[in-house]
């Protein structure tokens, strides 16, 4: 019974997002006990989900294909961070906006990618093997390309927001995978429930950051949800132009497709929450995108699904 139960949830995520962020958005009383300050520990509990749901196996593609992850992480970090700026200008977002945009696509690829890459018929293990790659790079690139892109408007803490991804994301990902590794059998009745927890955990951080910012949202929520909205659907568009001028098959450039598209939106919120505290709205970008990228990339999967199954036909 447990486990339909969190076959349920898992299956139906972006529709309970979806329903978490209207109830927020008009009820904000609703996720009120569910501080902003716990959402570095939530993100925590489903990156430690995330390296028990990893094995050692799965960065062998990281050695053994390592162009194709170079193209995709060069995607990751390349299409997005620029893409978020181009619409923070178009829009003239406000400088809280504009930075939890900037945020959203500095952050490494989201762990739901996976999902909807093996959706869409895409290649599993290069997707895999790219969001291990960009969350390992992450500490790095993240605090820089932030620094570089807004650092001329806002104070970006480079270091600080370094040791933020390290111990929000690195060690809590490290520390399932250690578990794993040494206690195989153990996890194995455990993985199951796992996307279900990091859906119910990602249910409560968009509740939580709708509701701590409802009436700025009421008031320029079209505004930032049509420029996330872009944000995401150009990323997967991008994404999969660039896999292709690389002659990358239809299932390697839907993976890429997704990864570059899909982005880390709960790690955006947290850092957007610890560094930049003053800017509460800094932290709506993160939230929308939770919401979107879920439902927008269940759609998308379902239609290279389609497209690479012809390919298989044709072959």
């Amino acid at each position: 019974m447990l486990l339909k139960i969190s076959t349920f949830i898992a299956k139906y995520m972006a529709a309970l997002v979806l329903l978490a962020a209207i109830v927020a958005l008009f009820v904000p009383a609703t996720f009120n006990w569910v501080k902003t300050s716990s959402i570095n520990y939530l993100l925590g509990v489903v990156m430690f989900g995330m390296g028990l749901s990893l094995n050692l196996s799965d960065f062998k593609v990281v050695f053994s294909r390592p162009k194709d992850v170079g193209i995709g992480c060069l995607a990751q970090f390349g299409i997005m961070p620029l893409l978020a700026l181009a619409l923070a200008r178009i829009f003239r977002l406000p400088d809280e906006l504009a930075v939890g945009l900037v945020l959203v696509g500095c952050c490494p690829g989201g762990t739901a990618s996976n999902v909807i890459t093996y959706l869409a018929k895409g290649d599993l293990a290069l997707s895999v093997g790219m969001t291990c790659v960009s969350t390992i790079l992450a500490p790095f690139l993240t605090p820089l390309l932030t620094w570089l892109l807004v650092g001329a408007s806002v104070n970006v803490d480079v270091l600080s927001m370094f040791w933020s991804i390290v111990k929000v994301i690195i060690l809590p990902i490290s520390v399932g995978l250690v578990i794993k590794r040494f206690f195989a059998e153990a996890t194995k009745t455990v993985t199951a429930y796992l996307p279900a927890v990091s859906s119910i955990v990602i249910v409560l951080i968009v509740g939580s950051v709708v509701s701590a910012n409802s009436a700025q949202l009421l008031s320029v929520g079209l505004t930032i949800i049509v420029a996330v909205a872009l944000h995401n659907v150009c990323g997967f568009a991008l994404g999969l132009l660039l896999a292709r001028a690389f002659k990358m098959s239809s299932r390697k450039s839907t993976a890429v497709s997704v990864e570059v598209g899909m982005q880390n939106s709960g790690l955006a919120c947290t850092l957007a929450q610890t560094h930049f505290a003053t800017m509460p709205m800094a932290a709506v970008p993160g939230a929308v995108f939770s919401v979107w990228h879920n439902i927008a990339g269940a759609l998308w999967a379902k239609a290279l699904s389609a497209k690479n199954t012809e390919n298989e036909e044709i072959k």
